[in-house]
């Protein structure tokens, strides 16, 4: 018996040992497998390919005010925010509604490669900011500003056409340290609630522009609280009588469509895109994607960021 319980528990062993060797097997050929496919590309590069040296990355993104009530606080929702933006990396980010803290945040997010632009809506550091945000290898500022959109846009946060909140324009001239070129980032935020303020706020962003001394590319980047499409009064002043390009259209690769505010509920595919990414004639759009980035069910903003890749020539 003795014998026999030997013989059955070598068995054992032998047929144990086998198991592991081939389990450690099968470990072995998914890690080859992963370090094959290697990390997961970001959306944009995935979309176009690797990035050549003089297209510039631009985002447009409303970050949604940095609240504390749950779900979908800032604290719940910056982690999502920073493995996005790190991934991506624009070299240009158009921000709108952040405030000082969560922009202080967000830079430090990104890290010292980055720096933003930008004054509260209310003066200062008070209220939302229509940030510039920039990697400073990349791009230089030379000279910036702001204007409220009102009949006095000078007066830090003034509001005369009965919207719904203060809104305003910041602009920066840079210098593009990659290829030479100097080019304006405009960036805004129309009203959610008044079309009479919109229709105000967009003839002077298009009277503003005209004004642009020296006459430089421009990237005007922006929640407009209205669907881009012929339908629209703004888009159509400021694209079809204004002369701007929605880079959405003209890109000659494109990801899906989605709506680019969600509120937090399902991927709408073919949804409105109230948030555009408009450009000067002779500025090439090669790609442009809504990045539906999220981790489970939390996303980084009630909206969807806009990106596209640009030559300027």
């Amino acid at each position: 018996m003795a014998i026999r319980g030997g013989r059955f528990a070598a068995g054992r062993r032998g047929a144990l040992r086998s198991l592991i060797s081939a389990a450690l097997a099968v470990v072995s050929m998914l890690s080859v497998t992963v370090a094959a496919i290697g990390p997961v590309l970001p959306a944009m590069e995935a979309l176009a390919g690797r990035a050549a040296a003089a297209d510039l990355q631009v985002m447009t993104f409303n970050l949604r005010y940095a609240g504390i009530v749950e779900p979908n606080s800032w604290v719940q929702r910056r982690p999502v925010m920073k493995k996005l933006l790190t991934a991506e990396q624009p070299d240009l980010i158009g921000t709108q509604e952040g405030l000082v803290h969560q922009l202080q945040d967000i830079k430090a997010d990104l890290g010292d490669g980055y720096d933003y632009i930008g004054k509260g809506r209310l003066g200062g550091t008070i209220g939302e900011f229509m940030a510039v945000f920039y990697r400073k290898q990349r791009l230089t500022p030379q000279a910036y500003g702001n204007f409220w959109l009102s009949d006095t846009p000078t007066v830090p946060g003034s509001e005369t056409w009965g919207g719904f909140s203060v809104r305003m324009v910041t602009w920066v001239r840079f210098v593009d340290r990659a290829t030479g070129t100097r080019f304006y980032a405009v960036n805004t935020h129309l009203d959610n609630a008044s079309e009479n303020a919109r229709r105000h706020a967009a003839e002077l962003i298009r009277s503003r522009l005209s004004a642009l001394n020296p006459k430089l590319p421009i990237i005007l980047t922006g929640d407009f609280n209205t669907p881009a499409g012929s339908g629209s009064y703004v888009y159509n002043l400021l694209v079809n009588q204004a002369g701007l390009q929605d880079t959405w259209t003209t890109a000659a690769t494109r990801g899906p469509a989605y709506n680019t505010f969600h509120g937090y509920q399902p991927i709408q595919p073919d949804g409105p895109r109230i948030d555009w990414i408009l450009t000067s004639p002779g500025v090439t759009a090669t790609a442009a994607l809504v990045n539906t980035h999220h981790t489970g069910r939390q996303f980084p903003s009630d909206h969807f960021p806009v990106q596209v890749r640009l030559r300027l020539n």
